[in-house]
């Protein structure tokens, strides 16, 4: 094998993702440090039936197993994995030299046969073979599957986008049937003719300056809405991608532009729903015709039907040119939707109550002339941002807009500083995301001492978020907020794997915060069993700090967690408990093994009589159940020998230890 082919298999094995199944997952001989060295990502298991299991829930490029293992025979597993991705390299690395395996070998059209002991370069030669072919494949079986479809896709499009061709000098050279339909000009009025024949007169010289600047100087691909104007005189809004066609030489010879008409308005709930599930977070603005009720008695059913059609199509048109959203639902009675990627309109950096002052001021100078007749309207907007119960919110701030008079309602929050709130809101949210792209939610680690020892026996996994300064911040300053969207499942789940990766640089208990949201959502339990399952025999290192929670929904979920967590060697601790709505009755549910005293009990024991007899009750009433105490804020020696003298079995506070991180491989966790 020549240099430039080993170079080619390192550069490519960078990429792929291997699942590697051994005998004996045990043994230092089995090649796992030396593939870990060599492929993107290795899962090394030493069962079948877990391999499988692993191969359902994420993507694999190699399998490399021996003949014989655990659950099923190594054969068996390949020709499983092969059915459910035909393309994924096979290699069997085993002792076994016998004719019927080699047969076996290329009667399942397995890629490479590996004898032990393992030898570099023959490893090597089947890889390189393997990788080659495989590409191979994929490329002839793209080229197929195009082939057959370009002329369908070809069909669609065509029906569906408004597709232009220009020359050097933006003329335009060719023009769909879909174009000629929605701007109300004939192919032959189009050719020829510059793109200004439908340029609407709102758009800024600037967004034409960068247009041409991007595609003509850059000779790079541009991107954004266009506001044109139909032969009639009719606004209409395109999302539009013009791309400049090169020649070998680089040089400009046409430009292509592809447009999707946004103009046109969806409706049915169920297709806001589905988008806003679809969305990480998401800006709604729902509209209300006012007094629609009553324009319903006063005209017959087929103007009040005109009226509203008409409204909804001059949306776009209201709205101020600084960003149009592409997303329009009419949801019947007078009322509509709008709906963006809240990333996308904050990252416009436009105020949103000056915008929709804007919008309102548009809609109610305007005039609508149905069948000779001039109407006037009025609207009321709310808004809302997040993801779960989105639209309720804004429902619910429309109603309160209705019945105070007001003509914008920030739907997520009532206070009178609702405004400012919203955009702090946002700003964390924004602060949030940045941040889990880039890894900067860490963990710190506080320690919790043995009273009687002072040794450290655990420590209690704390969730920090670094922001764009490098500043840390605690997660009051985030937390609250970001259960208006899908980040805090994400920060939990990040979360989740510092604190058990930590385990393995470590020799104490680990204690992780956990909430009811946390355990009621199926993919965070999913997460944490994985977890367990893959550091099983650190398990009885876990305790699960179960925090106080009022919006219990469903006790038994987690009832049924508690138990199987503890039977899989995870100790349960409650936390806060004495303070708020903690009681013992909750006790008999959780059966926990620990119980964290509330610091604001902690915080007052050597001035507050009743705060010390509290604690003496709940050490007692510990002490019979066999169920340890941990008491938080231990600030100063003299809490300490307070609590020591109590009997309270563990103290945590700055007195023994900030929370801090924990350094390893130059790395923060």
């Amino acid at each position: 094998m020549n240099i430039d082919e080993l170079n080619d298999i390192i550069i490519l094995s960078k990429k792929l993702n291997l699942i590697y199944i051994v005998k004996d997952n045990t043994n230092k001989n089995n090649k796992l440090d030396y593939f870990k060295s060599f492929f993107n990502t290795v899962i090394c298991v030493d069962d079948g039936y877990k391999a499988l299991k692993e191969f359902e829930n994420q993507s694999f490029s190699i399998v490399i197993t021996d003949i014989e293992i655990k659950g099923i025979s190594g054969f068996d597993l390949i020709e499983c994995f092969k059915n459910i991705d035909e393309n994924i390299i096979s290699i069997i690395y085993t002792n076994n030299e016998d004719k019927e395996s080699f047969l076996k070998t290329i009667d399942l059209e397995i890629d490479g046969y590996l004898l032990k002991p393992f030898i570099e370069n023959e490893f090597f030669k089947i890889l390189y073979r393997s990788i080659k072919k495989s590409i191979i494949k994929k490329e002839n079986k793209k080229i197929k599957k195009d082939l057959k479809l370009l002329k369908q896709y070809n069909e669609v499009i065509d029906k569906s986008t408004i597709i232009s061709k220009t020359d050097t000098k933006g003329r335009i050279t060719f023009a769909n049937d879909n174009f000629c339909k929605v701007s109300e000009y004939s192919r032959d009025e189009l050719l020829g003719k510059n793109h200004r024949i439908v340029r609407h007169p709102d758009n800024p010289k600037e967004l034409y300056t960068d247009l041409w600047n991007t595609v003509k100087n850059k000779k790079q691909e541009w991107t954004g809405i266009l506001k044109n104007l139909t032969k009639s005189g009719k606004p209409y809004y395109v999302k539009t991608t013009i791309k400049p066609i090169l020649d070998s030489k680089g040089k400009i010879i046409e430009y292509i532009g592809v447009r999707d008409d946004i103009s046109s308005i969806m409706s049915d709930r169920k297709h806001l729903n589905d988008k806003i599930d679809s969305t990480d977070l998401s800006l709604l603005i729902l509209i209300q015709i006012e007094e629609f009720d009553i324009l319903d008695k006063f005209y017959n059913i087929s103007t009040v039907d005109k009226i509203e059609k008409m409204f909804g199509y001059n949306i776009l048109t209201y709205l101020p040119n600084n960003f149009i959203f592409e997303h329009i639902y009419n949801l019947g009675s007078g009322q509509f939707a709008l709906l963006t990627n809240f990333f996308d309109f904050f990252d416009a950096n436009i105020n949103l109550n000056k915008y929709l002052e804007h919008f309102i001021k548009n809609v109610k100078s305007s005039v609508l002339l149905i069948d000779e007749i001039e109407y006037d309207l009025n609207i009321v907007v709310s808004y809302s941002f997040g993801k779960d119960h989105l639209f309720e919110d804004a429902k619910c701030g429309l109603l309160q807009a209705i019945n105070k008079k007001e003509l914008i309602k920030y739907a997520n929050d009532s206070s009178i500083k609702e405004h400012i709130e919203a955009k702090k809101n946002m700003e964390i949210i924004k602060m949030v995301k940045i941040a889990l792209d880039n890894y900067k939610i860490i963990s710190y680690f506080q320690p919790i001492i043995n009273n009687k020892t002072k040794e450290i026996e655990k420590y209690e996994s704390l969730v920090r978020l670094v922001d764009e300064t490098g500043s840390v911040l605690s997660p009051f300053s985030f937390l609250d907020v970001s259960k208006k969207g899908t980040y805090y499942n994400k920060i939990t789940h990040r979360v989740l794997e510092n604190s058990f990766k930590i385990l393995e640089h470590i020799s104490t208990k680990i204690s992780i915060n956990l909430s009811s949201l946390d355990i009621e959502k199926e993919q965070t339990r999913i997460k944490l069993f994985e977890l367990l399952e893959e550091y099983k025999d650190d398990a009885s290192r876990v305790v699960f700090e179960l925090l106080e929670d009022e919006e219990v929904k469903d006790f038994e979920i987690i009832k049924k967690f508690i138990k199987k967590v503890k039977a899989m060697g995870v100790q349960i601790a409650i936390d806060d408990f004495g303070a708020g709505y903690s009681s013992f009755e909750r006790l008999l549910d959780f059966e926990p093994d620990i119980l964290k005293i509330d610091g604001s009990l902690i915080k007052n024991i050597a001035s507050d009589e009743y705060s010390k007899n509290v604690v003496e009750t709940i050490v007692s009433f510990a002490k019979k159940q066999n169920i340890q105490t941990i008491a938080e804020y231990v600030e100063n020696e003299e809490i300490y020998n307070i609590l020591y003298d109590l009997g309270v079995d563990y103290s945590q506070g700055y007195y023994f230890g900030k929370p801090e991180n924990i350094n390893i491989n130059n790395s923060i966790i």
